[in-house]
């Protein structure tokens, strides 16, 4: 069960720098922010993958913002 332990420690860890990693994304969290905005305002119609391109971007800059992280050692 000592193996439990180490697992929960690296998702606290992975918890804590998603802030940084956020606001490491600031452009593509809000454009994929106003699209679901847009779409589910009142005449709005949010549907599957209307938003996808902007997520997709929110995603890869996500990933990429993760993997600085881990570079640096932070």
């Amino acid at each position: 069960m000592s193996g439990n332990g180490a697992v929960w420690r690296r998702v606290r860890s992975r918890f804590r720098a998603f802030p940084e990693h956020l606001a490491a994304c600031e452009a593509e969290a809000v454009a994929y922010g106003k699209c679901v905005q847009a779409s589910t305002a009142p005449g709005g119609r949010l549907s599957k993958d209307l938003c996808a391109r902007e997520f997709a971007a929110l995603r890869s800059c996500f990933v990429t913002a993760a993997k600085k992280s881990l570079k640096g050692g932070s």
